[in-house]
């Protein structure tokens, strides 16, 4: 590549005199025809127009357009990938397609089937795959999360009666305080008919969600017919000292799975059962065996004593007292009148228990009376609750004699006949014994 002479002084492409920049000419198109330089004697002579001269350019723009051949393009803008930056309305690109992969079918396929068919099933797991996430993630609720498990253990005696229910712990709690804990105890009801006077209650173990209470709770009374239509009723709950107590949840068990003797352990998840009120108040309404047992059990022993020529009458215990006083409780006492009446000496009256439904009283009575007399008598047994100021309130009661039926006379025919055994039997209080209504003024 050969270097220009600097052109006359005329030429418009002149570089200034002191310019060090070096020019390189560029061949004549071939539509030009190309002429040889002219010499000094030709360009002295006079001519009209000069010839036109070669183009010229800078060192710089040859080596560019050798490097980067073609037309400038300009710089792609933000703009141009993200449409919505545009100052000018434009319309939206179409919506992409989604395509389904499906596996490749080798001719297993049934031959009945469509394609319509196919695509129908393909649809649905994906349909159900959506529904299930979308469920999840609406699945906010408390009735939806994860509350914890329960674990207990139940025994029932059927020679005393009892039924004992140990509350060994809990595990994964639901928090529900704030600092992320819970104050959890155990409450426990006998379904049906659910009241204070069935509730056993833990101890309340604090800022824990895994409590350990190893704690055992008794029910006394509960007989063979109860263990067939019973159900037990465990609820965790959140103790809270400011307000009230918040429920976490729940299991049930019935007691019929039990048997005589046999202790049962049991791991359950707690769950939150909705209509619990509804269905407590539609089995109560029921019929009368459950009117009588919100009445409330005794527990009685009967012994009649040859050395002494007396008998003893034991009033145990109490169960399940219809409750009297605002307050959800009773405050009970029992009296003992031992008919036909015989003075001051055939009426007997136990220490008063304050604020309670299930009383223990073990306390014991004797009546002087030779036993060939004992089958005329009757003994009357009633249940009361004490109130200050104002006549006492009666709870219920029961008589036991050579009049009475079912459990009531076997109890007196087995007191005669063993003599010198006690003999103990749980009896459901009935409106026996109950005073007169006063005469309307």
């Amino acid at each position: 590549m050969s270097v220009s002479k600097p052109p006359p002084p005329h030429s418009h492409f002149a570089p200034p005199p002191n310019s060090s920049t070096s020019h390189l000419s560029i061949p004549p198109s071939s539509s030009t025809p190309s002429s040889p330089a002219p010499s000094r004697a030709a360009s002295s002579a006079p001519r009209s127009l000069p010839p036109p001269s070669p183009v010229k350019i800078s060192m710089q723009e040859h080596f560019a357009i050798n490097v980067c051949p073609g037309p400038i393009m300009p710089i792609p803008q933000i703009s141009d990938f993200f449409p919505r930056f545009h100052d000018f309305p434009m319309t939206p690109p179409p919506p992409r397609e989604k395509k389904i992969l499906k596996e490749p079918d080798f001719g297993l396929s049934n031959g009945g089937e469509t394609d319509g068919e196919n695509k129908e099933k393909e649809r649905k797991p994906i349909e159900e795959d959506r529904g299930e996430r979308q469920e999840g993630a609406d699945s906010d609720d408390d009735d939806e999360t994860y509350l914890g498990t329960l674990e207990f253990t139940l025994l029932f005696d059927h020679e005393n009666n009892c039924l004992h229910c140990t509350i060994h712990k809990a595990k994964g709690l639901k928090a529900m305080d704030s600092n992320g804990l819970a104050d959890p105890y155990v409450k426990l009801h006998l379904l049906p008919g659910a009241s204070k006077a069935n509730k056993l209650r833990t101890k309340t173990l604090k800022n824990t969600l895994n409590p350990v209470w190893s704690e055992t709770l008794m029910y006394h009374g509960i007989t063979a017919i109860d263990m067939t239509t019973k159900t037990l009723r465990l609820c965790v709950c959140d103790m809270d000292r400011l307000g009230r107590n918040e429920f976490i949840g729940e299991v049930r068990v019935a007691l019929k799975k039990l048997s005589k003797g046999e202790s049962k352990r049991f791991k359950m998840g707690l769950e939150r059962i909705t209509q619990n009120k509804d269905m407590n108040k539609e089995t109560v309404e029921q019929g009368t065996p459950v009117a009588e047992e919100e009445r409330g059990r005794i527990l009685v022993s009967l012994c009649y004593s040859p050395e002494k020529s007396c008998l003893l009458v034991g009033i145990v215990r109490c169960a399940h007292l219809a409750a009297m006083d605002s307050n959800g409780y009773s405050d009970p006492f029992v009296k003992i009148v031992l008919q036909p009446d015989m003075g001051k000496k055939s009426k007997y009256k136990t220490t008063v228990k304050k604020k309670t439904l299930n009383p223990e009283f073990n306390e014991e009575f004797m009546y002087e009376v030779p036993h060939d007399q004992l089958a005329k008598k009757t003994l009357e047994i009633s249940v009361w609750d004490y109130d200050l100021g104002m006549s006492n309130d009666f709870i219920g009661g029961v008589e036991l004699g050579i009049n009475a039926k079912g459990v009531r006379l076997k109890h007196w025919f087995e007191c005669l006949k063993h003599i010198g055994k006690k003999v103990e039997y749980w009896h459901t209080l009935t409106q026996q014994g109950a005073p007169p209504d006063p005469p309307p003024q």
